[in-house]
């Protein structure tokens, strides 16, 4: 996949709740986790959680987990910027979004 490719597939710049709450399921599933596995990781309820993935609006405590824990960072979160992540996390994010796209 080109450079160009993958900015419009993680909605590279994209900042609309749209564009969180399909980074933010993606982030979930290229780490093979349910709702409720992320919910109690987090130490929140799963209703939480889904209504954090519902709205696109991710806690900072959602965001320092998937960072900490996955190393997936807020800039992928919040902005689709993917460059500093490292390349095997990039791989599953393409697939687990392109899953999300077919």
């Amino acid at each position: 996949m080109t450079h160009d490719e993958l900015e419009k597939l993680f909605r590279h710049g994209d900042t609309s709740n749209e564009a969180l709450r399909v980074r933010l399921i993606a982030a979930r599933r290229a780490v093979n986790l349910e709702q409720k596995e992320v919910a109690d990781a987090t130490g929140v309820a799963k209703q939480t959680y889904h209504s954090q993935e519902a709205r696109g609006a991710p806690s900072i405590k959602t965001g320092r987990y998937f960072y900490r824990a996955h190393r997936i960072d807020f800039n992928y979160l919040l902005y689709g910027d993917f460059a500093q992540l490292p390349n095997d996390v990039v791989e599953s994010l393409t697939q687990a979004l392109a899953s999300q796209n077919a």
